[in-house]
């Protein structure tokens, strides 16, 4: 039971409950919003099983994203595919893509897998930008949203579709928390941990990292896919640097290392933008004074520093030992 209630799964079920009962009261601006924010909390998700649970930094990240979309966007664009499946097979696009890249990057660390995954990126990203096919630097127009009828629900109702989006976190969420929870998520955190132990006790280090590569990859590529549908636009600009260092960015502003540190980062990080862009054109020079006094005050992130306050002043001490 112990395991089953805890303080990072209470805080998703208030996060969950808040989203839902405020989607209908947010108007077509805010419930655009939500959407926007769920498809970027499942895009971070992503990123932290790699970079808070296994201790892997990417700044290649964004390159499966885009991939997702591009999936989509080509096959329903171009060859008049439904939505739908569309969907699975952007995930497994960006997961097989995952899987070829990953063989070769996992058995790197430190700055040589951030620069050699940024550079992967940087070559989608360039090779998309020069295809004409799929509308290069102008990107591609056009792309539908999955009909959502079945379950009584309109896609091009902001409302019905923000509902949409913040289900398929939740389902993210769900399957990600079980997952790192499970046998293998500790293997993992092993492997973020000390590196060296692990090894020594056997544990086939590369096959945890490339599994868990491919499954951050498949997750992003979902993102991608949900992101294409939502905007109807997919363009090179999704595969660009600047995307997975922004990714990263909430990562670290939620807290590395906790899923619904993740989602509270993006959607503080996408709220912040919205927010300080309205007023000053210089919005990214007050973002980045947030992010520093992160760093610098919060170094476990919003969540993780919240989490480890109420262990520490919440959490009822054990009692003492008075057995002679």
């Amino acid at each position: 039971m112990k395991e089953l209630v805890s303080l990072e799964r209470v805080v998703a079920l208030i996060l969950v409950i808040a989203c839902i009962a405020f989607i209908p009261k947010a108007g077509y601006y805010g419930q655009e919003l939500i959407a926007e924010i769920a498809i970027l909390a499942i895009f971070a998700m992503s990123l932290d099983i790699l970079v808070g649970y296994t201790g892997l930094v990417s700044l290649g990240h964004a390159a499966f994203l885009g991939i997702g979309s591009y999936a989509t966007g080509i096959l329903t664009v171009h060859y008049g595919w439904d939505p739908v499946p569309t969907i699975a097979v952007a995930i497994v696009a960006a997961g097989f893509f995952a899987a070829l890249i990953g063989v070769f990057v996992v058995r790197l660390g430190g700055i040589f897998f951030i620069m050699i995954t940024l550079a992967i990126s940087q070559m989608f990203y360039a090779y998309f930008l020069k295809n004409r096919e799929y509308g290069g630097d102008d990107g591609m127009p056009g792309i539908p949203r999955l009909d959502l009828e079945f379950f009584g629900l309109s896609s091009h109702d902001p409302a019905d579709f923000a509902l949409f989006t913040v289900v398929a976190a939740i389902l993210v969420y769900i399957g990600l928390d079980f997952l790192m929870r499970s046998p293998f998520g500790r293997y993992l955190i092993g492997i973020h941990q000390n590196e060296n132990r692990m090894r020594a006790l056997g544990v086939p280090l590369n096959t945890y990292k490339l599994a868990v590569f491919v499954i951050a990859g498949m997750i992003a590529g979902l993102s991608g896919s949900l992101q294409a549908q939502h905007t109807g636009f997919v363009s090179p600009d999704a595969m660009f640097w600047t995307v997975s260092g922004i990714v990263l960015i909430m990562v670290i502003v939620g807290g590395p290392g906790s899923l619904v540190g993740a989602v509270i980062g993006a959607a503080i990080v996408r709220l912040m933008s919205h927010e300080i862009s309205s007023l000053t054109e210089h919005w990214m020079m007050y973002m980045g004074i947030f992010f520093i006094c992160v760093v610098l005050f919060a170094s476990d992130g919003i969540y993780g520093t919240f989490a480890k306050y109420w262990r520490k002043f919440v959490r009822p001490k054990a009692a003492p030992d008075t057995e002679g």
